[in-house]
């Protein structure tokens, strides 16, 4: 089955008052990829989900080749789960509904617990297992620092992103300012890639993107960054990982975990690994994503202090 992805770019946003009424606009063109059929009790492949970190489109292109060779090594059918939202992954994780997810940090380190995810492997690129946050603008703006934004239209990822929302919201506690109050306009756009694109395409002010994805873009297709500058770049978080879910056998894991600690010393895996501009997969630490925890709390603490503050 096939689904296509409507772009919706007329940006008519007046006036943000709670983080409720921030309007979600999806960027980008106009594709088709595969869309995989609901889970059945008797499916007996793999089902991976990767989170929307990038739109569907470069997501189908850049793990469609990971993905073969993880079912071709173990042999085993590999299904790929795409959803619009972090929020959709966790759900499916939780139920048991997808095996594998490669996760964004944020919704890994604040809602572990809650769904059970359990870390398996995670890409150290450039020879680190950690990543930031860039905050970007439109290379021909006056924009200088996050203050220059005040009163200007900007761009988050995902709610639940820690680069595209968590980051930037705490970059804004620190100069005791909210989201909604400090931007004139606010979007959602459900991908570190269409943010970028908005961006260079002057239909947003700035934006917080994942560094790594920015990097890679900067390297691999420059022209879909070349038209944006980086002002600011954030403290360094855990690289988002692949997890799994709690449903999954013991022996399943282990034979994945031990499959992708060695994919960079065979010749087809580390040609795979190349094109990601991954160094390769290693066994990460539940430690490497405390900071985002403790900036989740900080966050939930200042908002809840704000609201109590503005009560009558």
């Amino acid at each position: 089955m096939l689904y296509t992805i409507v772009i919706l770019t007329i940006l008519a946003i007046y006036g943000c008052k709670s983080d409720d009424d921030y309007r979600q606009v999806d960027f980008g063109k106009t594709i088709q990829v595969s869309r995989p059929e609901p889970h059945s009790p008797d499916h007996k492949g793999l089902r991976i989900a990767i989170a929307a970190m990038v739109s569907p489109k470069e997501t189908f292109v850049h793990y469609r080749e990971l993905l073969e060779y993880l079912g071709e090594k173990l042999n085993q059918e590999v299904e790929l789960v795409q959803r619009k939202t972090y929020g959709e992954i966790n759900e499916l994780l939780g139920k048991g509904e997808i095996d594998l997810a490669f996760l964004c940090s944020g919704p890994y380190a604040t809602e572990r617990d809650k769904y059970g995810f359990e870390l398996l492997a995670t890409p150290e690129i450039n020879g680190s297992h950690f990543y930031q946050a860039y905050l970007i603008v439109n290379e021909k703006s006056r924009f200088n620092n996050l203050e220059d934004l005040r009163g200007r239209v900007f761009a988050f990822t995902d709610p639940d992103s820690n680069t595209g929302k968590l980051v930037p919201t705490d970059w804004l506690m620190q100069i005791g300012e909210r989201p909604e109050n400090f931007f004139k306009q606010s979007i959602y756009t459900y991908s570190h890639d269409n943010s970028i694109v908005a961006v260079a395409k002057g239909m947003v002010d700035g934006a917080s993107v994942d560094g790594l994805i920015w990097d890679f873009y900067a390297q691999r297709n420059p022209s879909i960054t070349n038209s944006t500058r980086v002002i600011r770049k954030s403290d360094p978080y855990g690289i988002p990982p692949l997890v799994a879910s709690k449903t999954l056998g013991t022996a399943a894991k282990a034979s994945i975990s031990e499959l992708l600690f060695s994919m960079h010393q065979d010749a087809k895996g580390r040609k795979i690994l190349d094109q990601l501009m991954i160094d390769r997969f290693i066994d990460p630490q539940d430690e490497w994503y405390d900071s985002i925890r403790n900036m989740s709390r900080k966050a939930v603490r200042g908002i809840g202090g704000i609201r109590e503050h503005e009560k009558p």
